[in-house]
């Protein structure tokens, strides 16, 4: 037995050894990998970071970010490693590669060709520099499943075309090329490729149409918006209605145009559907309100017409002509009946629609009505197609329809000849198709040149089509034949115009007199005196007016030469009511000063507090009295439970005020920077991230969830305060740019603070949303640190925020030094300042096209807190308070508000694994 266990434990100790050997046999790397490995150091920049390359057996001694299977070099994983320089063209030699993850670095100059790694499924090249793709790059990639070039301006003069080696790539899934340059049209053989699952095209110069191929492709995702090029995507979207399998579908921003194809309706997996700020026309279709799994939705920015669909959640579906500002509210019944008819008639491209919006017809082109009843349409020469639609016999007190000169075929339905005003039916020169129906006596008819089929025999006292009761109807026993019978009486044209110009005089003898009434009953009361201007509130069912303010003062009371219009609702305050809500403006009242005056603290009769900014004297100029202006004129057009709210103003003599709700925690400001001061507790981090997502959120409404683009240009810790639940609402709305649609960037004079300012702001003057984003960043980096942006008692190499914090970010415990000495944060706290740190680092990156957009801050936030749901839901677009309301009633309604605009934010494309697991650059200088 001894025996026998003594030879057992030698071949268990020659089996180890075999292992051994075999494992020091195998780890030995393969010369030529070890030489493409040599090749790729060579070329790159930060070489400090690759800490053990200095071996010369990366299998065997195991080289970081090197995954080796044997001898063969498998895996290169280098992304967010600040690495710069170049890539060696040899890549494509290290033959048993599978994965390439180089992205998010600051690498240069060409792209390796990836020509002939047949093992390869994943390569990630996003978010670097690299300014060349070889010719080759995706030949032979009969493997690969992922390949991301993102955020790289690839040959950017002129661009570059996608090849068609890419077709070979059979097992692709996710191909994305977002921000590349790429030019072209989009390739039809990409809707042919089975396997391909998510495309990202986005923020290119693509031009064209999408193919035809589409319709039957696998597509989950599909991302081609935001096209740069003077010609961006065009045509039609009908296509991708035949895309069963899509759950994102982006083609906002290009020029697409025509209807939204009622087939999305059938798309049942369809999550978020973004189409706005195209050239959509028509009706939205009402299958697109039954989709089960839609969240998010945007259509803003079109031409669309009829009702606004319900979705059952908030969207923006602002900028466009739909009849009714309230979802699900239905049209005009005669708003119904002409767009039922545009519909069949495929005429909402007609240049004849272009005025068919809203909800009053009266006003459209080809439409005349005598006291609102609509009784002439004249639609010739308009490019009609499609038919005739029944809806036509809803308009009751319709006399004449002129559709002459058209391409409408079909049958003439006879509910239309039949409506029992109508005098003049004009079909001439169409493709109408036949039998006719019997016409009423005393119907003037013409439908001369359309293929009609001959009629049955008619019957009864109907008249011919001419509407001369002496001709029988086409194809009777006496009707004429031949040649006679294809040249029918023509109606003359005064048989026409005679009634449409006696309702055109109706008209516009109706409309004098309504326009006289108007002018009588005036909207507003303006009354002037020797110290102050009141607006007296008017009729809910005005318009919203615009009140005047003066440019300049000469002495209390009277204005300058100049006037200032500024858009505003009801919201006034007498300028006693303030002076006794601050004890006379008492020093006692005093919440803090500003570069526009001194902000006082009130409180009125019922026990409800205000805060007043009044504007001093010595800044009654055109600049001062621009920002006022600017303040009243954005936050009565918008609101959102993370914007402060304004609740009035007073214009008093020399006296220029400003209302707000309340905000009793002061400013983010004191809160990190002078908490002790204050007799404040300092804030946690689960407070500093929640703030950090409630002024996400507000800038993103302003950025594009509003009803129009709106730029900040001074967002800092300062002009955001806190509620009683340490809440956070943006405020100072002075500085507020607005973005011109269609534009990328406004050119204007430099403002805000030192510290704050995106480089390209300073330097240039041009402004886009993205300058909000720099400052967003830094205001992150504030939270992170607890330091202010600029400190000027500090060091030169120390005193700019995002220089320092950028440093500090080159490991993981240099960043935990730098963080706020008062923050007491558990490892799990910690993993989210390092997630929030970088996204700081992504929107302070020094190029306005590499940093995100707001959408994507708060998507990052937003699974970090516990999200807050208020008592109440508002509509976020409504702008300006309730007139009828008190003002403590609006203020208490402004402060339950739910604006449910968190439901319309759409989602970044997935990033590649690794892309937010470490530290980025923040290449601020």
């Amino acid at each position: 037995m001894a025996g026998a266990r003594n030879l057992w434990k030698k071949l268990l100790l020659l089996a180890l050894l075999l292992v051994s050997l075999h494992w020091r046999c195998t780890a030995t790397t393969n010369p030529g990998d070890l030489a493409v490995l040599q090749s790729f150091l060579q070329g790159i920049d930060q070489k400090s970071v690759l800490t053990n390359w200095k071996n010369s057996d990366p299998c065997g001694d195991r080289w970081i970010h090197i995954k080796c299977t044997g001898a063969a070099v498998t895996a290169l994983e280098m992304n967010n490693l600040q690495l710069g320089g170049t890539v060696t063209p040899d890549i494509n030699k290290l033959s048993s590669l599978d994965s390439l993850q180089l992205q998010q670095n600051g690498f240069t100059g060409s792209l390796p060709s990836l020509s002939g790694l047949t093992s390869l499924s994943r390569a990630y090249f996003g978010g670097n520099s690299f300014d060349t793709i070889p010719g080759d790059f995706f030949t032979g990639l009969t493997n690969v499943m992922e390949i991301f070039l993102e955020d790289n301006h690839v040959n950017s003069t002129p661009g570059w075309s996608l090849p068609a080696d890419i077709q070979h790539c059979s097992n692709l899934q996710t191909l994305s090329i977002t921000n590349t340059t790429l030019g072209g049209t989009i390739p039809d053989f990409l809707g042919t490729m089975s396997s391909l699952k998510n495309l990202y095209l986005a923020y290119n110069t693509l031009r064209g149409g999408i193919p035809a191929t589409f319709a039957g492709s696998n597509l989950i995702k599909f991302q081609a918006n935001n096209q740069q090029g003077n010609e961006p995507l065009t045509g039609s979207i009908d296509p991708v209605a035949s895309m069963q399998s899509l759950t994102t579908l982006w083609l906002h921003v290009n020029q697409f145009s025509g209807v939204i194809p009622p087939g999305l309706g059938n798309l049942s997996s369809l999550q978020d559907l973004k189409l706005n700020d195209n050239e959509f026309v028509g009706v939205v279709p009402q299958s697109l309100t039954q989709l089960p799994a839609l969240k998010n939705f945007t259509i803003k920015g079109n031409m669309l017409v009829g009702p606004m669909p319900e979705l059952g959640f908030s969207y923006d579906g602002s900028t466009n002509g739909f009849c009714q500002a309230t979802p699900g509210l239905p049209c005009d019944p005669r708003v119904t009946a002409l767009l039922d008819f545009a519909g069949a008639a495929d005429a909402f491209t007609s240049p004849c629609m272009t005025t068919w919006k809203g909800n009053d017809p009266c006003s459209w082109t080809g439409i005349n009505c005598v006291r609102g009843t609509v009784t002439t349409i004249q639609l010739p020469n308009c490019q009609l197609n499609g038919s005739i639609s029944t809806a036509l016999a809803n308009l009751t007190g319709l006399t004449a329809l002129d559709l002459r000169n058209n391409h409408i075929s079909g049958l003439l339905p006879a509910a239309i000849v039949q409506i029992p005003t109508l005098r003049n039916l004009n079909l001439f020169r169409n493709r109408l198709s036949g039998p006719l129906p019997p016409f009423p006596s005393g119907l003037q008819v013409n439908v001369d040149e359309n293929p009609l089929t001959p009629v049955s025999p008619a019957s009864g006292s109907g008249a011919s089509p001419s509407g001369s009761s002496g001709t029988q109807a086409p194809g009777s026993p006496n009707a004429p034949s031949g040649a006679e019978q294809s040249t029918r009486r023509k109606v003359s044209p005064a048989a026409i115009a005679v009634p449409v110009v006696g309702a055109v005089a109706a008209v516009a003898a109706a409309v004098s007199v309504f326009v006289m009434c108007r002018r009588k009953r005036p909207r507003f009361m303006r009354v002037q005196s020797s110290s102050a201007i009141v607006v007296h509130p008017r009729d809910s069912s005005f318009e919203r007016e615009t009140v005047k303010l003066p440019t300049s003062v000469a002495k209390e009371g009277h204005s300058g030469p100049s006037e200032v219009r500024v858009e505003t609702g009801n919201l006034v305050i007498s300028i006693h009511v303030l002076r006794k809500a601050t004890n006379g403006f008492s020093e006692n009242s005093i919440l803090g000063r500003g570069g526009f005056g001194v902000v006082y603290k009130g409180e009125l009769d019922d026990g409800t507090k205000i805060a007043v900014k009044r504007m001093e004297s010595a800044v009654v100029n055109n600049k001062g009295l621009s920002e006022f202006q600017a303040e009243i004129q954005v936050l009565t057009k918008v609101r959102h439970r993370h914007l402060v709210a304004l609740l009035g103003y007073c214009i008093h003599g020399n006296e220029k005020l400003l209302v707000y709700e309340y905000m009793p925690q002061g400013t983010l400001s004191q809160h990190l920077f002078e908490f002790a001061k204050h007799g404040y507790h300092h804030l946690t981090w689960k407070h500093r991230l929640s703030i950090a997502l409630d002024v996400a959120r507000g800038i993103e409404y302003l950025h594009g969830l509003a009803h129009k683009s709106f730029i900040h240009r001074d967002l800092k810790p300062s002009n955001i305060l806190l509620d009683d639940t340490l809440h956070a609402k943006v405020a100072d709305f002075g500085l507020v740019k607005l973005a011109p649609e269609g534009k990328v960037s406004v050119e204007t004079r430099l403002a805000g603070t030192f510290g704050y300012l995106a480089p390209e702001y300073a330097v240039t003057g041009r402004v886009t949303t993205k300058v909000d984003v720099y400052s967003f960043g830094v205001i992150l980096m504030e939270l992170i640190t607890g330091r202010q942006a600029l400190d000027t008692s500090r060091s030169e190499e120390t005193m700019h925020l995002p220089t320092w914090f950028k440093r500090m970010r080159v490991n993981r415990e240099t960043f935990r030094s730098s963080l706020d000495p008062v923050l007491e944060v558990t490892d799990e706290e910690f993993e989210s300042i390092c997630s929030v740190a970088e996204l700081a680092g992504y929107c302070t990156m020094r190029e306005p096209y590499q940093r995100p957009d707001m959408s994507h801050a708060v998507n990052v936030l937003a699974p970090m807190v516990e999200r807050w749901k208020p008592s109440m839901d508002f509509d976020a677009e409504e702008g300006g308070i309730d007139l009828g309301l008190s003002l403590s009633e609006a203020l208490r309604r402004w402060q339950e508000s739910e604006t449910g605009m968190d439901e319309t934010r759409t989602s970044l494309p997935t990033r590649p694994p690794g892309f937010a697991d470490s530290f980025s650059s923040t290449d601020v200088r």
